[in-house]
């Protein structure tokens, strides 16, 4: 799937970073370090968080491997690649590093003045140097030559956009769409706000997507209030407004992304997160019920399994005391590709042999696999971005906060109720 520029490297054991194909949501680059392992931009407090996890979030979590260097590199052709260093550090938070990637640092540059090519020239992502309006980095990378993303936008589509902002419904990616536009965006503050070879720290974390083929994913931003305990009045009114104007503030929960797999065309569909902001409470359940389609037909063997572990996520935050989540995101995973035609054959066998059959002990079709509907559907339920995140033992704590996180709590009761009720109607 993806095609790397050559890059010079005088350490074999480095890596270049890719996007990470999957991000749904979010707006700092989620890059794929392995095949299991993802990486992020360091915020000291998310980092604080994972090192002082509860025992019993760790299931509903991403696993925490520690940090990584990274820094950019430019070959002798002028081409800069984001690559990261073998060594894994286990750092703590308070202690002396290289500094944080400017992942939450404000925008330097105008949005309209950027563009991708492959969101829609779809042959490589490049980022031109003159297209990084307004930037003021050195010397040394205000060259003619391009800005070019490791990776090379494959001619294999995959994702298929299904938002009018996001260009027609007929253009398609290797990326989704979102991953793309957020790597693009981390790229450029980068080049902006610091020189070659200088290290930044970014956190390795468990890639929870890996184990599915073709995985399809919701990303819903979790509670009623989004701003942390630090954010300016600027920023706090800027998070009420939306919190009030989408189902965050109706549900105490919003769609912030999703992709869909849609077997028959083997594509998958994309949703991002200005499409959910402007869903009405009514528009929320029908795209939950759209999340849960694959185009053909609804994934009821989905539903149970996903209100289980949502009831169980509800009964550990119950437990936790002091936390607040806010701007918390809880992804909801599951595999969009079942079943080969082999099996779906051998399915419809079987239910017309049951149908036919008075042998109620038949154990003609004893070895074949299990089916959907009967507890084999594979599914996942992670938090995740915890940048914002506060207890009582964290050290800039207010002291304000009592008892569990009720808008967290509240999110989860609406969408456990949206998927009871939609369960019990297609019962």
């Amino acid at each position: 799937m993806y095609l790397l520029d050559s890059v010079e490297m005088t350490d074999p054991q480095k890596r270049i970073l890719e996007p990470f194909v999957h991000q749904v949501g979010g707006h700092t680059s989620m890059m794929k370090y392995d095949d299991t392992t993802i990486c992020k931009p360091l915020i000291s407090q998310e980092q604080l968080f994972y090192e002082s996890l509860p025992q019993e979030m760790k299931p509903f979590t991403p696993q925490y491997k520690g940090t990584i260097s990274v820094c950019l590199e430019k070959d002798s052709s002028g081409q800069l690649s984001l690559v990261a260093c073998p060594q894994v550090q286990k750092i703590s938070g308070a202690e002396k590093g290289g500094p944080e990637a400017p992942a939450m640092a404000k925008r330097k540059h105008k949005r309209g003045s950027q563009r991708v090519m492959g969101s829609s020239d779809h042959s490589a992502g490049i980022i031109e140097s003159s297209q990084l309006e307004g930037s003021s980095h050195d010397s040394s990378y205000t060259s003619s030559r391009a800005l070019r993303l490791a990776v090379r936008i494959c001619s294999g589509n995959l994702f298929q956009m299904m938002d009018g902002n996001q260009g027609s419904n007929s253009e398609k990616n290797c990326f989704n769409p979102w991953s793309l536009q957020c790597h693009r965006e981390q790229l450029s503050r980068m080049c902006s706000e610091s020189k070659e070879k200088k290290l930044y720290r970014f956190l390795l974390l468990e890639n929870v997507v890996s184990q599915f083929k073709c995985p399809s994913i919701l990303d819903l931003k979790m509670g009623t209030r989004q701003h942390g305990d630090d954010a300016s009045e600027e920023k706090k009114a800027r998070h009420i407004q939306k919190c009030e104007q989408s189902t965050s503030a109706s549900l105490g929960v919003r769609i912030c992304g999703m992709q869909i797999y849609q077997p028959e065309s083997g594509h998958f569909l994309c949703r991002n997160k200005y499409y959910g902001r402007s869903l009405s409470t009514e528009g929320f359940k029908q795209s939950l019920y759209q999340f849960l389609h694959n185009g053909t037909y609804l994934r009821k063997d989905l539903i149970e399994p996903v209100l289980l572990r949502l009831k169980a996520l509800k009964a550990v935050i119950e437990k936790q005391s002091s936390y607040r989540f806010y701007s918390s995101s809880l992804l909801i995973i599951y595999d969009g590709k079942e079943m080969k035609a082999e099996q779906k054959r051998n399915s419809a066998e079987i239910q017309m042999h049951k149908l036919s059959c008075n042998n109620c002990n038949c154990n003609l079709f004893s070895d074949v696999s299990p089916q959907p509907g009967n507890g084999s559907a594979k599914i996942e339920v992670h938090m995740i971005d915890f940048a914002h995140t506060t207890y009582k033992d964290f050290q800039s704590y207010q002291g304000t906060h009592d008892g569990p996180d009720k808008g967290y709590i509240f999110g989860l009761d609406n969408l456990i109720q949206i998927l009871q009720t939609l369960r019990d109607e297609t019962e």
